[in-house]
């Protein structure tokens, strides 16, 4: 038996990398990009925080323009803000019962808003408008707000301790691909 014939095997090619998911396509790698064009560690740990604390606020119609103001004021990326903010709304519209109820009581109106459902809050809204749900609900919307406000610190505080050396690690990383990077450019040419 004779060797091989190079000439007929097929040249190394390194395999093609894994499919991206779409989360990782259109959050992760935006976010993650940001820290290349500039943004601290420490600014994107304090967007994502802000972003998830702004998206579970127990309000409509507030998130955007409240997230923008802040985001501005702090210099912070906006659209990451935003984008991490409207992330949120499944977690939001999951905790908005439990926190208008916990908002009645605290505020001494619980007993009726104790029963209340996206069921009967229809019904409510079919039978009496918007003004019936905003009568029994106003109390419960200002608790739900006061226990959300109590709650946003310490989770935007975790948050930011939690991400920052995160991102730092990952910063870290890039600028050391872009070194390596920089190095074999230079030496091939």
């Amino acid at each position: 038996m004779s060797a091989p014939n190079p000439q007929l095997l097929p040249p190394l090619v390194p395999p093609d990398a894994p499919p991206r998911s779409w989360v990782h396509r259109r959050v992760l790698a935006p976010l993650l990009d940001l820290l290349k064009t500039g943004l601290s560690p420490e600014k994107l740990a304090l967007t994502i925080g802000l972003g998830v604390a702004f998206g579970l606020a127990p309000t409509f119609g507030i998130t955007t323009l409240v997230s923008t103001a802040t985001a501005l004021r702090l210099r912070l990326n906006v659209a990451a803000l935003q984008l991490v903010a409207h992330l949120m709304t499944a977690f939001q519209l999951t905790l908005l019962i439990p926190l208008l109820r916990g908002g009645a009581r605290l505020l001494g109106h619980g007993a009726q808003v104790a029963h209340l459902t996206i069921k009967s809050l229809r019904a409510l809204i079919a039978n009496d408008g918007w003004g019936a749900v905003g009568r029994l609900l106003w109390r419960a919307e200002i608790g739900a707000l006061l226990i959300w406000a109590v709650a946003a610190v310490p989770l935007v505080t975790v948050i930011y301790f939690v991400l920052r050396p995160v991102f730092r690690r990952v910063l870290a990383r890039q600028v050391e691909a872009e070194a390596i990077a920089a190095l074999n450019g230079g030496i091939s040419s």
